[in-house]
């Protein structure tokens, strides 16, 4: 993917400049050598701008919803996890340590980057007509109400971060779940498609319903305090417009998600999707995602212990 290879470059820049900046690329010394100087702060916007195409950042986003559609599910679902999720972990602990003492500066840039990957995710979520563009641009949502957690650069931003991202794995992979179960038997991948889904398929309508349902922050499933947690964290630093912004945002999210389930259980189609055998192991998988969309949520003790962990990173 030539995206890919465009960020990977990005990145290798800017580490190159910090090393040229400050001589060494050891996390415990850097934060010591790093200045408000051009040559750090251009370093800084390079690595920004690659790690803002890994987990598509707007503007830098405009590869994934075509690579979502035209990739197969797997392919897709390994994109908007574990690929997003490893290289956030590596960017809050790039921010956090090496860049700690340009924490002003970072904080506006991501502030802005947050605002428009919310809006812009949502509004064109919207619009899609494709099932796996629409999780596209919902992911891409999700990750601007991430960047706002990320602003708070305290121990409740690293803990509301790791435990949202947790959520989002289980959510994201549910959800896939069902339309890569769907779209290899019967190889329609239209929102359309999926009305009248309840009828034919009640279970696996469940497992998608509450995986939206979790991606919207729908209480009382895990999304909900994922995104609480994200956005008491982005208050942390006084800035309500933002908070009032990304609030805003999770209503209009609402509209779309709640789209998806009125089709599902609510749309007439005369040509519904034929009732689908789920093999095995995907059985097993989609319960342990809802599962994990569940328990995560209602059981203090997850978001408790992760948050015992952060006091380390």
């Amino acid at each position: 993917m030539y995206h890919q290879s465009f960020a990977s470059g990005l990145l290798l820049f800017g580490i190159s400049l910090v090393y040229g900046a400050t001589g060494t690329l050891t996390f415990s010394e850097l934060a010591s050598h790093i200045t408000g100087g051009p040559l750090p702060v251009f370093a800084f916007v390079l690595l920004l701008a690659g790690f803002a195409f890994k987990i598509s950042v707007v503007p830098f986003h405009l590869w994934t919803a075509d690579v979502y559609e035209g990739a197969p599910v797997a392919v897709t679902s390994w994109l908007s996890v574990i690929s997003k999720g490893s290289v956030l972990f590596v960017f809050v602990s790039v921010l956090y340590t090496v860049f700690k003492p340009m924490a002003g500066t970072w904080y506006n840039m991501l502030f802005v980057l947050s605002m428009l990957t919310i809006l812009i995710g949502n509004l064109f979520a919207i619009r899609q007509n494709n099932i796996k563009r629409f999780l596209a641009f919902s992911s891409i949502a999700q990750i601007g109400f991430i960047l706002v957690g990320i602003t708070g650069s305290s121990q409740l931003a690293t803990a509301s971060v790791v435990y949202f991202v947790l959520i989002y794995v289980f959510s994201n992979l549910a959800a896939f779940g069902v339309v890569a179960l769907v779209s290899s038997v019967t190889g329609r991948e239209q929102v359309s498609d999926y009305k009248g889904f309840y009828k034919t398929n009640p279970v696996l309508s469940w497992v998608l319903t509450i995986a939206l349902f979790s991606l919207a922050g729908v209480p009382p499933t895990a999304g909900f305090f994922g995104k609480f947690f994200l956005l008491m964290s982005g208050a942390g630093k006084g800035n309500y417009v933002l908070i009032t912004v990304a609030a805003l945002n999770m209503i209009i999210s609402f509209y779309y998600y709640l789209r998806i389930v009125k089709a599902i259980f609510m749309d007439a189609n005369e040509h519904p999707i034929e009732h689908l055998a789920i093999p095995a192991y995907p059985k097993l998988a989609m319960f342990i995602c809802v599962a994990g969309i569940i328990i995560t949520g209602l059981t203090g003790y997850i978001y408790d212990y992760i948050h015992s962990l952060s006091f380390g990173l």
